[in-house]
């Protein structure tokens, strides 16, 4: 009886002994809930929509590149001034111009992947009106046809409809496996919190005891029941408790303070944590993670990436190095007149066809050497990329076998947890009666605030190496099922 009036006091010491800060607005969130508003409005999730909205719309200007544009140019102009004009027989003299100039042209171009080269058909029409003598002229282009391109030479657009497309690929698996991340990030702030605010109830229940068994050693001490020594042991324990108890106090704090900002919540709200007393025991087989993250990771299309860089570096390096030529070709009508219909009537045929070539004659070796570079760094990739797929392989695996161990390493971290809460219990009880040390009973106290501790880490990474999985594979293993997640095209 006068054990359990004990602990009833410490009891009710632990609940009135530093009390928690009071707060006008309060929540209690659950992991789920927590993963669920980190996905819904956090910093992180607003940083990973716009880095795919980006490369969304460099996807958007790539595929326009390779459909017909349409523009139009205009020139008006007015020229009142003297001008230095050469005359037909070689001199020059100084003339009064007074003239209204004006050009319109319409285009309409599209590129060709397969050669590199520009198609484009135009139309125009030129305007010139002398004001002194009130003359008008005109010049119009009713149709042109055109081709441009260099031969031999780097034939961007094959190298972009290769890149393009893959990194838009990329993008979108980047961000299903960003929003996997930040779940299993959320759980690391999640537990970090649940054990902050476990470690604060621990602290004032220690500094409770502390407290009661300080009060009662000195009833003891003045009758001589226990020596000099242990009631400054028990002082010395009181003052570390209440100390450890500020502290717990500060890291809670803190540990708010992160969890607030992480998930984008106002500062002033006060927060409560419910962890899941248990977790879903499953294992994942490697080999179909393995196959699943060929298939949904982001990183073995990074590598492919890598290796086509290395070699449109390459291609480019050769076609600067040796024999260039560009083609231009234009055939068209034209035709000019006094009147605007002049210049439609009976339009004259126009060719115009111009070829330039290039050849590095001495160059002491430049181009040569640039060959040689982008070939050692195309090998050089090829080696990281093999490398770097390797240790995908590798760190999948891990990852994957850790995750399945860990509801062991959780369930023995319970029942550690268990023993321990329950050998301070005795070890409590004994002291009170006599039967047991101080220091058995610091050991006991100790033990239990360690095993409360490794139980929380287990389970938070639990659920972090369950998330990591779902990233890399973008597979639920838990429902058996693909994730499906909408993406933020605007």
């Amino acid at each position: 009886m006068k054990y359990n009036k004990i602990l009833l006091a410490i009891g009710l010491l632990a609940s009135t002994i530093l009390p928690a800060r009071a707060t006008t607005d309060s929540l209690t969130l659950t992991l789920e809930q927590c993963i669920r508003l980190a996905q819904e409005q956090s910093p992180a999730v607003q940083s990973a929509k716009h880095s795919f909205l980006s490369q969304h719309w460099n996807y958007r200007n790539f595929r326009a590149n390779y459909l017909p544009s349409v523009s139009l140019s205009a020139s008006p102009s007015i020229n009142n001034s003297v001008s230095q004009i050469t005359q037909g027989d070689g001199t020059t003299r100084f003339l009064r111009q007074s003239q209204v100039n004006a050009s319109a042209n319409v285009s309409i171009n599209q590129n060709i992947a397969l050669t590199g080269g520009t198609f484009f058909v135009k139309s125009g029409l030129s305007f010139n009106r002398e004001l002194e003598r009130k003359t008008n002229g005109f010049s119009s282009t009713p149709i042109s046809v055109g081709y441009s391109q260099t031969l031999f030479g780097y034939n961007y657009f094959k190298w972009e409809k290769k890149t393009e497309p893959l990194r838009y690929t990329q993008a979108k698996k980047n961000y299903a496996e960003q929003l996997e991340l930040i779940s299993a990030n959320t759980t690391s702030y999640f537990f970090n919190l649940v054990n902050a605010q476990t470690t604060l109830e621990l602290a004032r229940s220690n500094y409770a005891s502390a407290d009661t068994l300080y009060r009662m050693a000195q009833g003891r001490y003045k009758i001589g029941t226990i020596t000099e020594n242990e009631m400054l042991q028990l002082e010395i324990r009181r003052l570390s408790e209440e100390t450890n108890a500020m502290d717990a106090e500060i890291s809670l704090e803190e540990q708010l303070q992160n969890f607030r900002s992480y998930l984008g919540l106002e500062q002033d709200i006060d927060i409560r944590l419910i962890p899941s007393d248990s977790v879903p025991e499953f294992e994942i087989p490697v080999d179909k993670a393995l196959e699943l993250a060929l298939k949904n990771s982001p990183d073995p299309i990074y590598y492919e990436l890598q290796r086509i860089q290395a070699k449109s570096s390459l291609a480019s390096a050769k076609a600067n190095a040796g024999l260039k030529a560009d083609i231009y070709m234009q055939f068209g009508l034209s035709q000019t007149g006094d009147k605007f219909t002049e210049a439609y009537h009976h339009p004259m045929h126009q060719e115009y066809g111009s070829i330039t070539l290039s050849l590095p004659i001495l160059d002491w070796g430049r181009g040569r050497g640039r060959v040689r570079v982008a070939r050692s760094q195309q090998e050089l990739t090829e080696i990281q990329v093999q490398q770097g797929m390797e240790d995908f392989h590798q760190n999948i695996q891990k990852i994957v076998s850790q995750f399945n161990m860990q509801a062991r390493k959780i369930r023995i971290a319970y029942l550690k947890r268990q023993r321990a809460e329950h050998r301070y219990n005795v070890s409590m009880r004994l002291y009170i009666m006599g039967q047991n040390s101080l220091l058995d009973l610091n050991t006991a106290i100790s033990e239990r605030n360690q095993a409360q501790t490794s139980y929380l880490s287990a389970v938070s990474n639990y659920w972090r190496l369950y998330y990591t999985i779902r990233s890399i594979t973008g597979y639920d293993f838990l429902n058996d099922c693909e994730l499906t997640h909408n993406l933020p095209i605007q």
